[in-house]
């Protein structure tokens, strides 16, 4: 039942009640469109970051997309919106500070 990593595939489920069983097979296709999501903000907020320290020309586009994919997290459900605003915060915060410690 238990996975050894979260890269594993989970094994099914011991349910026997027929709800429960469909329940299980729909949070399992959740889990693992949620997943996908969930890595894409981390790829981007990565990639903005990034951006910003190597004083890249495309940084500010790269910053968009990374807000950008965070409200589409949060409209989906995947992340809750308050954890969106805040990761949206903490993000132009950082790039602002490694942009100021270029100049």
């Amino acid at each position: 039942m238990a996975a050894s990593g979260p890269k594993d595939d989970r094994q099914v489920s011991v349910a026997n009640i027929k709800s429960q069983i469909k329940r299980n097979r729909q949070n399992e296709k959740r889990r693992l469109r949620n997943r996908t999501v969930r890595s894409e903000v981390n790829t981007r907020t990565k990639a903005a970051l990034d951006a910003a320290d190597h004083d890249d020309e495309a940084a500010d586009e790269t910053l968009r997309l990374a807000i950008k994919r965070i409200d589409k997290a949060a409209a989906k459900g995947v992340i809750h919106k308050n954890t969106a605003a805040r990761r949206k915060s903490r993000l132009v915060r950082e790039i602002e500070r490694l942009r100021s410690e270029e100049d």
